[in-house]
């Protein structure tokens, strides 16, 4: 399973008041934020990643690979020229790294850039988190082709008989027939039937479309019997 999501690099620039190994460049202040997009572009902590890895320009020499662990994974630094950098993100998964390349420029005090990250096979605990900025491929689908056959399910259920008339005439029971279709409920539901049973109030209650095919027409047959539908 692959899922895609987009997130978004905020990089903010200022001139610092420290000399410049070349004059013409000013020294700068600078610094880049990773956030998770959702699917309107509203930012989210990135929290599906357990850390960042900035790979710097080799000036940096000793600081050219800088981690960071907690969202924003905020990477800040001082330097007078532009360069582009390699983001290594990761997650808990075997392999789970993604690499983004990112200009840094100081053509404008803050800008923004969105880039698409694939999580392949992510795990179920990394797929809750992907859940709260957008669906998961096929986990749709499943849900829609689950509510056809339930839908598929209550209507083949109405073709055995008539639930509306079939909740009319259970009301019009003397006792001692209406206990014979509780103890058949009793006898035949399946655990989706859903029944309450209030002693207190002497009141039982059943949905009938969650019934089975063959209480359903136990019940009917009955009520046929009773010459109370037809």
């Amino acid at each position: 399973m692959h899922v895609e999501r987009n997130i978004k690099l905020v990089t903010e620039q200022h001139n610092i008041p420290k000399p410049s190994p070349m004059p013409e460049f000013p020294m700068k202040e600078w610094s880049v934020k990773i956030y998770l997009l959702d699917q309107a572009g509203n930012e989210h902590p990135a929290n599906c990643f357990t850390k960042v890895t900035y790979n710097l320009h080799p000036s940096f020499e000793d600081k050219t690979h800088q981690t960071f662990t907690d969202p924003p994974f905020t990477c800040a630094n001082e330097g007078w020229g532009e360069f582009e950098m390699s983001i290594d993100l990761f997650t808990t998964e075997k392999g789970g790294k993604n690499t983004i390349y990112h200009d840094l420029n100081f053509q404008s005090p803050s800008y923004e850039v969105v880039q698409s990250v694939t999580f392949k096979n992510p795990s179920q605990a990394l797929l809750s988190i992907l859940r709260e900025t957008g669906p998961i491929p096929n986990e749709d689908d499943s849900k829609a082709a689950a509510k056809a056959r339930k839908a598929n399910d209550l209507k083949k259920k109405k073709t055995v008989c008539d639930f509306e008339k079939m909740a009319d005439s259970l009301t019009k029971l003397n006792e001692d027939d209406l206990l014979h279709v509780i103890q058949m409920i009793h006898d035949h539901k399946t655990e989706d039937t859903y029944t309450k049973n209030d002693m207190d109030a002497g009141e039982f209650t059943v949905d009938l479309f969650t019934m089975p095919d063959h209480l359903a027409k136990m019940i009917w047959d009955f009520l046929v019997e009773l010459k109370m539908v037809s």
